[in-house]
């Protein structure tokens, strides 16, 4: 009876926790891009940032030794360029030329709808009417959570759409070649690939700098072990634990959990309409993992 009962529970309440740790790391990432480019610009930051990461990473892979084909290099170097490179180069380039974090935390969670669109054909991941239902509340949620926020060219908006099809296409290639390494491994070598490619950008359009200031420093940092080792750590476990259509409709809590932390850390302010915004981005959560989570419960096992 022991031996049965322990993997219920761990099977149960696993995605839970790691989806709710995954929306408030990833979160982190909008206010730690918005902290260090008010030191540099976006390509100078996202170098240092993977620098470090980078070196970390590959001190662990030195000490692990993994076994790594291929394939699943092939795999790692290909979804770093498109969900690190692409995306975080270009939601960092946009949030530098003035769009605020929930605008691009917005734009971003916009994946679950794209993600569904291709999951079943590409992916086949059966996406029902009830996540559906759900996918379009939470677009109408997260409208809601930055209605008040949308100004600018229209044509600076195209900086993280493009983030945001990098994060897509990158999303179901990982899903469709289903790579053997662990998420640590993958999470070291995708973070080694997009230091080798920040720095060398950085250094090729001559904006590789060394800030003098303290606050850069502590910007860098926090990217690093939020949102790189936390973030998007816990993206790849959830890919795995949850597929792409329920860990994408994640994305929908990213932008109210964005203004919560820009409220306590910048002193921006949270209006009723983004109130309501963020109950409505609850419920689309709540409709698309709904069936999942029942399953669960119903056959911890299976």
């Amino acid at each position: 009876m022991t031996t049965s009962t322990v993997p219920v529970r761990r099977t149960s309440y696993l995605p839970l926790l790691a989806g709710a740790g995954f929306v408030v790391l990833w979160s982190c990432g909008f206010i730690g891009a918005r902290w260090g480019t008010e030191y540099t610009n976006a390509f100078d930051l996202l170098a240092w940032r993977f620098l470090v990461a980078g070196a970390v990473g590959a001190i662990i892979l030195a000490v692990r030794r993994p076994a790594i084909s291929r394939v699943d290099l092939a795999t790692q170097v290909w979804m770093a360029f498109l969900t690190q490179c692409v995306y975080l180069g270009l939601i960092f380039t946009g949030i530098d030329h003035g769009i605020s974090a929930g605008v691009t935390a917005l734009i971003g969670s916009l994946q679950p709808l794209l993600i569904a669109t291709v999951a079943g054909p590409l992916l086949r991941e059966a996406v029902s009417r009830r996540q559906w239902i759900g996918l379009v509340i939470g677009v109408a949620g997260v409208g809601l959570v930055v209605a008040d926020d949308l100004h600018g060219s229209p044509l600076l908006f195209l900086l993280p759409f493009g983030g945001l099809l990098g994060l897509v296409i990158g999303t179901c290639l990982e899903r469709r070649r289903k790579p053997s390494i662990g998420s640590l491994d993958a999470l070291c070598l995708q973070s080694i690939v997009s230091g080798v490619f920040f720095i060398a950008l950085a250094t090729f359009t001559d904006q590789l700098t060394v800030p003098h200031e303290a606050g850069f420093y502590g910007a860098v940092v926090w990217l690093v072990l939020l949102a790189t080792g936390g973030g998007w750590g816990l993206y790849l476990v959830n890919l795995r634990l949850s597929g792409a259509t329920r860990i994408s409709s994640l994305l929908y809590l990213v932008p109210p959990t964005t203004m919560v932390f820009a409220f306590l850390m910048f002193g921006e302010t949270i209006g009723p309409l983004a109130v309501i915004g963020m109950l409505v981005c609850a419920l689309a959560v709540l409709l698309i993992r709904l069936n999942a989570t029942l399953r669960g419960w119903r056959n911890p096992g299976g």
